[in-house]
């Protein structure tokens, strides 16, 4: 569990969201799946999104989960691994999926 207050909260919320990410890749393979979660997070996360899950303890993810949070912090940007990290890219912008 993570501390209390606002902080906690938002690490909960930010593990929750890459264990569904990670959950949506599970059906790849579980190399595929870590190396597609880590291209998601680093493609259409906000760096402060990236930066508090970076500093956080880990203990709510899954094992998918933690292995792509580990290969941005030690590897960096996998590549694009997913159709929709290739559209991010797309004529040199950055796009997001974000509404």
């Amino acid at each position: 569990m993570t501390e209390g207050g606002t902080h906690g909260q938002q690490v909960e919320t930010l593990w929750r969201y890459v264990n569904q990410i990670a959950k949506n890749f599970v059906a790849i393979g579980h190399d595929r799946a870590v190396l597609a979660t880590a291209d998601h997070i680093e493609s259409f996360w906000d760096p402060r999104m990236k930066a508090a899950i970076f500093a956080s303890d880990r203990s709510g993810l899954d094992p998918i989960a933690a292995e792509a949070i580990a290969h941005l912090e030690h590897k960096g940007d996998p590549g694009s691994q997913t159709r929709a990290t290739e559209f991010s890219t797309h004529g040199g912008l950055h796009n997001s999926d974000a509404g």
